[in-house]
């Protein structure tokens, strides 16, 4: 009963966080998303309760209030018809569970704006753009049709509409990541949350496989990579001098998928971003404001920066990507060495792992022998359920040790690739083993302190909160105290 409590718990955290994620993609419903709602008596006034929470009158159509928020009778259907939508299983899931769902967001948008959580303006803007993109895409350019549908009188109240959505699901994520951000998890608090679990109740691990790979990747020539060069070096020119447009230089020439439907905008820049590209950071935060970048390589091909306004530690910045072009004697001499490293390895020359120590191209696996990262687990392990449809598709026939035929492939960075991979390993279905599987139980075990950290957050706020429910919502049974119930 121990860990069917804990999956349960950790599949309410997943489905918590993902719906409200959900809401900011282009099949939305419009929630009002911060009306105050005055109700026919006067609550007792709580701490933390904004001043608006004093005279409250119930009106038509609201199910419940959460703060400054509320929740209609309509968006919860408009919440399973999205769902319904996108093909989630919703068997077994009760009204009363979703609504529930509706109260935790509201609570989280309405909580981060009391600790005045910082609202990331042209990050909104820009996924409301690509939301308005994207619906216009789906009815051929019927603007007029969209505004039918959603029951709008103009373009820029769809917009403010949406703006609003948008803000309130971006407020909620920023306080459910920080609720948990400083949650872990010690070595002898996985060792006790597995023991624990009673023997008989301990998850079984589906078959599981090592997979290893060796990649040759076409060169590009310095010809090719000089006449990108040369082009952005004219874009540049062409702003600086000629009065050109940046932006549309961008939307016509940029092979950044990403962003060149922005006019080559990215998310706002930020001096404490960890993870962005090194040399694309050390060339954005040297820049003055108005200043376009001499062109820089990345993994991911040559840009020119063009940094257009700097807020504080926020910046926000456009640019253009150039990917050098290939050569048709490049790619064949990749394709014949790739055939050639096969040929060693099935032959018995070489094995695998001096193979791909020796030729592969793929820094992060060539020293470990090939040998993939489970990038959600962080070993070497991916179990056959789970796995990466791509993958699965390339190995699902291989006995183990056999070597794959050369694959022709991409990803973000190489339009073409070649690769051949193999099976080093099999472990069959199995009962949960600390030795064995701990980085798997060590993520429960963070998984189930994370949902203790949200449960006791919920309560505390949630009592600290106006909250009102109405109607047939007050004879739900909630996991939370929404009742308030002593």
């Amino acid at each position: 009963m121990i860990l069917q409590k804990m999956q349960l718990k950790t599949i309410n955290f997943k489905y918590i966080t993902s719906t409200a994620a959900f809401c900011c993609m282009f099949f939305f419903g419009f929630i009002h998303s911060q009306e105050i709602i005055p109700d026919e008596e006067t609550p007792k006034i709580k701490a933390k309760d904004s001043i608006v929470n004093q005279t409250r009158i119930k009106a038509d159509g609201v199910a419940a209030v959460v703060g400054d928020y509320i929740v209609l009778e309509s968006d919860l259907d408009r919440e399973i018809a999205q769902l319904e939508a996108q093909g989630a299983d919703l068997s077994g899931i009760t009204r009363c569970e979703l609504f529930g769902s509706l109260l935790e967001k509201k609570l989280y948008a309405h909580q981060a704006v009391q600790d005045s959580v910082i609202v990331n303006e042209l990050y909104i803007q820009s996924l409301v753009e690509q939301q308005i993109q994207g619906i216009m895409a789906q009815t051929n350019g019927d603007m007029q049709g969209m505004l039918e549908f959603y029951k709008k009188d103009s373009e820029e109240a769809l917009r403010e509409e949406m703006y609003e959505i948008n803000k309130n699901n971006y407020l909620a994520q920023e306080m459910q990541t920080k609720v948990i951000k400083d949650v872990e998890i010690t070595p002898e608090e996985v060792r006790t949350f597995f023991n624990d679990i009673p023997e008989d109740e301990r998850p079984t691990f589906g078959t599981e496989l090592k997979v290893a790979q060796i990649v040759v990747i076409p060169e590009v020539t310095e010809e090719a990579k000089q006449e990108v060069i040369e082009k952005l070096k004219g874009y540049k020119k062409d702003v600086e001098e000629n009065g050109a447009s940046f932006t549309t230089k961008a939307l016509f020439y940029s092979e950044d998928t990403g962003s060149k439907n922005n006019g080559g905008l990215l998310p706002t820049m930020n001096r404490k971003q960890p993870r962005m590209v090194k040399e694309f950071r050390d060339v954005a935060f040297n820049l003055q404001e108005g200043e376009i970048s001499e062109p820089f390589e990345t993994d991911f091909g040559y840009h020119i920066i063009y940094l257009e306004k700097i807020r504080g530690q926020e910046y926000d910045v456009r640019h253009i990507l150039l990917r050098p072009k290939l050569t048709a004697e490049a790619i064949q001499k990749a394709k014949d060495e790739i055939d050639m490293v096969r040929e060693k390895i099935v032959d018995g020359s070489i094995s695998f792992a001096e193979a791909a120590r020796e030729f592969s191209d793929e820094k992060e696996t060539k020293y470990e022998g090939g040998q993939l990262t489970n990038p959600t687990t962080q070993d070497f392990n991916f179990e056959l359920t789970k796995m990466d449809t791509e993958m699965y598709t390339q190995i699902q026939d291989l006995k183990d040790g056999e070597v794959s035929p050369v694959i022709q492939d991409e990803d973000r960075i190489n339009r073409i690739k070649f690769k051949i991979m193999t099976v080093t390993d099999r472990i069959n279905d199995h009962k949960a083993d600390y030795s064995r599987d701990y980085l798997k139980i060590k993520e429960l075990a963070l998984q189930d302190k994370q949902i203790k950290a949200i449960e006791k957050w919920q309560k505390e706020t949630i009592a600290e909160t106006y909250i009102k429910i109405n109607g047939e919502y007050r004879d739900c049974d909630y996991q939370s105290n929404w009742l308030k119930t002593q």
